[in-house]
């Protein structure tokens, strides 16, 4: 049960642990480098969190869940949770840009998943199944007009082979 004040409700460190899915180590640590700004005390030295740090912290983990990193996080933690984002094209730009790298990332996990699909169905490695044509044909899903991925490199082509690499690895 939150601890009630006179103005509004408040939350333990535990409480706000269990309910954004933060350890309390985590938090701490948040608070330690400035992520979060230092919680209140009680005169016993406990943290008292409000429904405001809830939600800043819940804005961290979406954050954390999208792959930015802590330091990148910084100036959207600064903005009002309120705020039109159309006032801070600076923040969008980064947003925007950080979608446009997840993209790439997921583009490139794609060739990965094409890859192996490809291996698993002919159950063999021939170095041409390895181009970007041989891959794309392959598809399942029928897509067309999907960027090309550039193509596998010897190094990766040794990787995904079924053949001890040389250096018997």
């Amino acid at each position: 049960m939150a601890i009630e004040s006179m103005d509004k409700r408040t939350f333990s460190i535990k409480q706000v642990a269990e309910r954004t899915g933060i350890t309390v180590d985590t938090l701490r640590y948040y608070e330690k480098i400035a992520l979060l700004p230092r919680a209140k005390r009680k005169e016993n030295g406990h943290r008292v969190y409000h429904q405001e740090d809830l939600d800043t912290i819940r804005l961290v983990n979406c954050l954390k869940k999208t792959g930015m990193p802590l330091e990148e996080m910084r100036p959207f933690l600064k903005v009002s949770i309120d705020a039109d984002m159309g006032d801070y094209p600076e923040l969008v730009e980064k947003m925007v840009q950080h979608r446009a790298d997840i993209v790439e990332q997921i583009a490139s996990l794609q060739q990965v998943v094409d890859f192996i699909d490809l291996k698993l169905a002919q159950g063999k490695y021939r170095p041409s199944d390895c181009e970007v044509e041989g891959v794309y044909r392959s598809r399942s899903d029928g897509r067309k007009g999907v960027p090309a991925p550039a193509p596998f490199s010897t190094a990766e082509l040794r990787y995904f082979s079924a053949a001890p690499s040389e250096s018997g690895h």
